[in-house]
């Protein structure tokens, strides 16, 4: 067996533990139904899609999935600090606040609640990305309007990552949709996980 300077087996034993940390990595999604495989197998869900292609291409990260369906803002905000204290995470993805746009409740609310979501995030020093929610607009414009701008103003004061809405052109395409007209179908998973692929890319470079 050869023999290696005593400075080599350090460095290699330093590289071996960085590259078993970045294999470790994870990012954790707080969503609802629309993240939580509603209407089919979990197997079948963008979530499950984008882990197995993650897995094939040894990338130094995965999503752990705390998604459930008909989550509120407040039903996340009661959960979060616990999920985080039992694991470790590299980044936090919301993709909540459809859920009580359906039900008409206060846009000030959800901003709030929002905003104490990302505090007990930065308080565990996990960076932050929010999902812009869209709502059908049968609730009227000034509701939509006042909805859509808390995201945005979170991302602006809050200084978090503001990612696009991956339902907004599914939504339009009756084909790709359940037939409830909310949920995405099997048919749609392959391409939200393209999109969600994409933007994961950048954020955990």
């Amino acid at each position: 067996m050869k023999k290696y300077p005593l400075i080599a087996l350090i460095l290699l034993s330093y590289l071996t533990l960085v590259t078993h940390s970045w294999a470790s990595s994870s990012i954790l999604l707080l969503g609802d139904s629309v993240s939580a495989s509603y209407g089919m197998q979990e197997n079948q869900g963008w979530v499950h899609l984008i882990n197995q292609r993650l897995k094939q291409q040894n990338a130094p990260y995965k999503i752990v999935n705390a998604s459930i369906s008909g989550e509120t803002t407040s039903g996340g905000l009661a959960r979060l600090s616990g999920i985080l204290s039992q694991g470790d995470y590299q980044h936090l993805i919301i993709e909540l606040g459809g859920n009580d746009g359906l039900r008409g409740y206060s846009p000030k609310s959800i901003k709030n609640n929002l905003l104490q979501m990302i505090a007990i995030a930065n308080q565990h020093q996990v960076p932050v990305s929010l999902m812009k929610i869209k709502i059908t607009p049968n609730y009227g414009a000034r509701y939509n309007q006042m909805f859509e701008q808390v995201f945005d103003e979170l991302a602006q004061e809050e200084n978090v990552n503001l990612l696009p809405f991956f339902m907004e052109k599914i939504a339009l395409d009756n084909s790709l949709m359940q037939a409830d007209g909310i949920h995405p179908n099997v048919k749609a998973q392959p391409i939200i996980a393209d999109y969600v692929e994409q933007q994961l890319s950048q954020l955990m470079k």
